[in-house]
């Protein structure tokens, strides 16, 4: 993968203001976060199944949790130890998904 750079605070606040639902991570790492709900484990799983094949396309994976009809997901760019434009493409692409998925 071609090295990164870690988003201005520029760049991350229009980034922010531009993905609906994502939240600067709580913890101490510049990373972002977000929760989506489906209707049942069968959209939730899905959801997973599709965000996984464009991840494995980007070499870029997310971090997530699935309990249910609940994804919760984190993303940061461990190489780059921050956000960078990566997290933000897959952000959107999660979102696109998440909504033909049916995630309220």
């Amino acid at each position: 993968m071609p090295k990164v750079e870690r988003l201005t605070a520029e760049a991350r606040a229009a980034a922010l203001a531009e993905l609906a639902g994502w939240t600067q991570d709580d913890g101490d790492r510049d990373a972002i976060h977000k929760l989506f709900r489906f209707k049942d484990f069968n959209a939730a799983f899905g959801f997973m199944a599709r965000v996984a094949l464009k991840a494995e396309a980007m070499d870029h994976h997310p971090e997530w949790t699935n309990v249910y009809n609940r994804v919760e997901v984190t993303l940061t760019t461990h190489d780059a130890n921050g956000l960078t434009e990566l997290d933000v493409e897959l952000a959107r692409f999660m979102d696109a998904a998440g909504k033909a998925a049916g995630a309220g």
